[in-house]
């Protein structure tokens, strides 16, 4: 069986192993951790898709690869594969071996003389890690300018573009395996091309690096493809705001962190998708994939460093304290590249949570091939007009507001109005002390 590099996320087209944790001639368990892959959002442990014999390593580690690429050979006890039904070359079932040059392997000869050189025990992101490598930096020449002297991308390329003015003649050069961005001018709308700008002695420059490309590219295919459409709601999280007070200080104590909106937003979307299920569906050819099982996708920032999408899987199946330690788990595991595959792929329906910096409206951009995302922002006091049994009255709220961006070939306004409003109700009615309690 072929062991492939896998997706790691929507944005990301390829990625390289840091670690095998076999040997060609070991034998391997099904889904127990085969290889660590990293990329410049995550480092993650990969297991093994079967068990068996491993036969052939494909891909030395720190080998930037793309997702689908061999990277090993895995021979079941009754023989080997290359694909269901198609037995292996009797080269191939010869017998373990470690695969090398000559052999149409996607390694360069720099990489096999001399493997790149990892960084040392500096805290540093998978983003950063990449760079120092593609850069040839070493950290400890790096000055830091992240929190508590955490090495940024741009401090790497800062680093880069001063010592390439102090040599003589040298120019700054775009990081390895890239296009010079001559090689890929910015178009315009109408497809011109859009004014070129040179950099002026104030400046550096910051090529785009893949995750930037990735990103880029799934971003302005997604407007291409999506009849993107939005609309909002205005939502009182009073009763959220006073479960949140009620439990702030024995939930902090007992569980470590704060409780924040974010898990009520995702408890009540659950909910209200078991509603409108097309709302929790992908677009196929010529169909609307319908998916049973809600498995919630949130945005995570990653110290400003790149954009990552964790998954919940069967979200719907969680109360709202499941989904509060899930989501904990999954944003810290995010940040420290703790991950497995299944976390970070395949989600149905997505929040983008911007709240915690204050924004006051967004318009997310749907993730490819779902029909629709949800932008949670910041929830501030402001005076609104509230019933009570006296009549109408001004009262001091916190209010946030919820944005949906769909796409209208999926289904109408009025199916996702109907859904917001319910998501709505679902927020401001329900009984959410009851739920913590």
């Amino acid at each position: 069986m072929d062991v492939i590099m896998p997706q790691l996320g929507e944005t990301v087209l390829e990625g390289s192993v840091s670690a095998w944790y076999k040997k060609v001639g070991d034998a391997v368990k099904a889904d127990e951790p085969l290889f660590e892959v990293e990329t410049e959002k995550v480092t993650t442990e990969v297991p093994a898709p079967a068990p068996g014999v491993l036969v052939e390593i494909l891909v030395e580690p720190g080998v930037s690869v793309k997702v689908g690429t061999r990277l090993a050979v895995i021979e079941s006890a009754s023989g080997s594969v290359d694909a269901p039904g198609r037995p292996r070359s009797s080269a191939a079932a010869a017998g373990p071996r470690h695969s090398g040059a000559g052999l149409g392997q996607p390694l360069d000869a720099d990489a096999q003389q001399s493997p790149p050189r990892r960084p040392g025990r500096l805290k540093l992101s998978p983003m950063v890690r990449r760079m120092l490598r593609e850069h040839d930096v070493d950290p400890a020449a790096v000055q830091g300018t992240g929190r508590d002297g955490r090495i940024l991308p741009e401090d790497v390329l800062v680093h880069r573009d001063r010592v390439s003015r102090s040599e003589p003649g040298a120019a700054p050069q775009a990081a390895a395996g890239e296009s010079a961005p001559e090689s890929a001018p910015a178009m315009g709308r109408n497809g011109d091309r859009a004014p070129s700008v040179a950099a002026g002695s104030d400046d550096y420059n910051v090529p785009l690096n893949r995750i930037r490309r990735a990103t880029a590219a799934h971003m302005v295919r997604s407007k291409a493809t999506s009849a993107h459409t939005l609309q909002a709601v205005e939502v009182d999280f009073h009763n959220v705001d006073k479960a949140r007070a009620a439990f702030a200080s024995q939930w902090k104590q007992r569980e470590g962190y704060s409780l924040t909106y974010l898990p009520f937003v995702a408890r009540a979307v659950c909910d209200s998708l078991s509603r409108f299920p097309y709302v929790n569906a992908s677009f196929g050819v010529d169909e609307l994939i319908v998916h049973r099982s809600v498995h919630l996708g949130v945005a995570v920032d990653l110290n400003f460093e790149g954009l990552t999408v964790v998954v919940l899987r069967d979200a719907s199946h969680l109360n709202l304290r499941g989904l509060a330690a899930q989501l904990h788990r999954l944003i810290v595991g995010v940040r420290e590249s703790k991950l497995q595959l299944a976390e970070l792929t395949g989600a149905t329906y997505t929040i983008s949570n911007s709240g915690s910096f204050g924004t006051y409206f967004s318009v997310p951009i749907i993730s490819q091939p779902q029909v629709a995302i949800l932008s949670l922002d910041g929830v501030r006091k402001k005076p609104v007009v509230v019933e009570g049994p006296e009549g109408e009255a001004i009262a001091i709220r916190p209010t946030g507001v919820l944005a949906q961006s769909f796409d209208h070939r999926a289904f109408d306004g009025a199916y996702s109005a109907a859904f917001l409003k319910v998501l709505k109700e679902n927020i401001e009615e329900r009984d959410w002390a009851a739920e913590l309690a």
